[in-house]
């Protein structure tokens, strides 16, 4: 008997380390930077941990946890790993064939309804970027989804795929989606296609150059009205000067004349007769006799100057000799 209480009491005490045990180890826990945690009390949801650290929680089976991250996931949509040529082929709105590779970065946005309201949330995500892609290729033209209109299909995606993913409720939020490759299904349409969108680019490079060009003449045109208004405003501004400085003249020739009216009379007939008539001869008369005197005053001036010059030269030459 007491060989067999021994076994009961050891066997007891090995049950109570074990449970003891295993309580201390299921009832801590720890949340990395990167995680986010549910806990689970008999496999219902309770609570959502977002804080890292060491946490407290009721030993299993009572209460158990759940990991997910906070990190941003991709899914490839189109040639990756996920996909196959048939997913990537779809028709355009003017029915042509294109493939097409699109990538979705998304979060765990709640970790309850990602782990419990959908049995694979992830391949709910690829059917509807695969339903938003097609929806928006198939409302596009191939020339939009080949070159300059990228980034609307990927806006128009985006939106129509929040909205399938607030739908379906699977607690994932979008962050972006990135429309990598369009292609055309063979070389021939390929190269069509390559050089239709070299002739629009050609083009679009005449009617930048035709603008530049045109922006061009259109500002040495204006620097020409400008440079003209300026030499205007200058002229005005010189002929207001001179209208001002010959009305300054007039005044003072009008005081002038005020106080001496026939000497200021004369000596503007004289200064007038000078300047109309710069090469003019003068000559002296006097007929206060009632005989016409005449002195011609500039012909001997002149016949007098060569003789004079004739003397000096002379001069000059008999001292020469007599030295």
């Amino acid at each position: 008997m007491a060989s067999l209480r021994q076994i009961y009491v050891t066997t007891g005490i090995i049950i109570g380390i074990i449970l003891l045990g295993l309580i201390a180890f299921t009832s801590w826990y720890t949340v990395d930077e990167s995680d986010q945690a549910v806990i689970l009390t008999f496999g219902k949801a309770e609570e959502t941990v977002t804080e890292p650290g060491l946490k407290f929680k009721l030993p299993w089976p009572i209460q158990s946890v759940e990991k997910v991250s906070k990190e941003t996931y991709s899914l490839q949509f189109g040639f990756g790993d996920e996909a196959n040529e048939a997913d990537a082929k779809m028709i355009t709105g003017d029915e042509n064939i294109v493939y097409a590779d699109l990538v979705v970065q998304y979060k765990i946005a709640d970790p309850v309804k990602y782990l419990f309201n959908a049995e694979k949330p992830r391949e709910i995500l690829y059917d509807a970027t695969s339903a938003s892609l097609r929806s928006i290729i198939g409302s596009s033209q191939i020339d939009d989804a080949l070159t300059d209109g990228k980034a609307e299909i990927e806006a128009e995606v985006w939106e129509l795929l929040t909205r399938l993913v607030e739908d379906y409720d699977i607690g994932v939020s979008i962050q972006a989606v990135k429309l990598q490759d369009v292609e055309l299904p063979n070389d021939e349409v390929q190269k069509a296609f390559t050089k239709v969108t070299d002739a629009r680019e050609t083009m679009q490079t005449k009617l930048n150059e035709a603008e530049k060009y045109k922006n061009q003449k259109i500002n040495e045109a204006e620097g020409e009205v400008e440079a003209i208004i300026s030499r205007a405003e200058g002229e005005k501004a010189a002929r207001i000067e001179e209208a001002r400085g010959n009305v300054a003249v007039f005044n003072s020739l009008l005081s002038e004349y005020k106080k001496s009216p026939q000497v200021t009379r004369d000596r503007l007939v004289i200064e007038t007769l000078e300047r109309v008539l710069p090469d003019a001869q003068i000559y002296i008369m006097n007929d206060d006799s009632g005989t016409l005197t005449y002195l011609p005053l500039n012909p001997i001036q002149n016949t007098q100057q060569p003789n004079a010059n004739t003397s000096e030269q002379e001069n000059e030459e008999g001292s020469e000799n007599n030295e």
